[in-house]
């Protein structure tokens, strides 16, 4: 039974170094976020995300749709291709469409995509959200090499965009924890004890020994 690990992580929540040493230690695919951190720092700065949240569903779609088809940051192979943004709703199918493929087939460990609500209602899913005070993340961010004024920029922009994400195209907000079978401050925990924490959720969800 192929096997789906979702984990959504706030800026600073070492969402993408968790999340790769996951699939690693479980043996499963990796995929990534659908909009890049780097995409969602352009978005949120530029204005649409933060105008479009206020206006009626129809129009804040549009807006952000021409965000992303705009965005002059390139799309690595495991983004949605610019054809596949045209409208909100390819884009919502598309992005769903390629999450089921994954957990009917392979399986995997799937960084932000909205996961937890796309295949949240399946036995075979572990839905994760990684989290913590933004003072902390911030913190972990600085400690990383990065100067303070930008780590604060990049969390607003970053946390804004892919809150945006969520809601604008899948109803849920990311810090709803219905969505999720396990929440962790990564500010709390460690890296090393954040993916042990993981990986035993999830043997423990899929019966099996990791």
């Amino acid at each position: 039974m192929p096997r789906v690990v979702t984990i959504s992580a706030s800026y600073g929540a070492h969402g993408d170094e968790i999340a790769h040493r996951v699939a690693e230690r479980l043996d499963l695919p990796f995929l990534d976020r659908a909009i890049p951190a780097s995409m969602a720092q352009q978005l949120a700065q530029s204005g649409e995300i933060g105008e479009s949240l206020d206006e009626p569903a129809p129009r804040r779609w549009e807006r952000i749709i021409m965000g992303f088809a705009n965005a002059t940051t390139p799309m690595g192979p495991n983004q949605l291709p610019t054809a596949e943004i045209e409208t909100p709703e390819r884009f919502r199918k598309a992005n769903e469409a390629k999450l089921r493929d994954i957990a009917e087939s392979t399986g995997g460990v799937i960084l932000g995509r909205a996961g937890m609500a796309v295949l949240g209602d399946r036995p075979d899913v572990l839905c994760v959200r990684l989290d913590g005070p933004v003072e902390e993340r911030i913190a972990q961010a600085v400690a990383k090499g990065l100067d303070e004024a930008s780590a604060r920029k990049d969390q607003r922009a970053v946390d804004r965009a892919r809150d945006a994400y969520a809601r604008v195209f899948f109803n849920v907000r990311q810090d709803d924890p219905r969505l999720y079978h396990l929440v962790l401050d990564a500010t709390a925990l460690s890296v090393e004890a954040s993916i042990d924490i993981i990986t035993r959720a999830a043997g423990d969800r899929f019966g099996e020994d990791y």
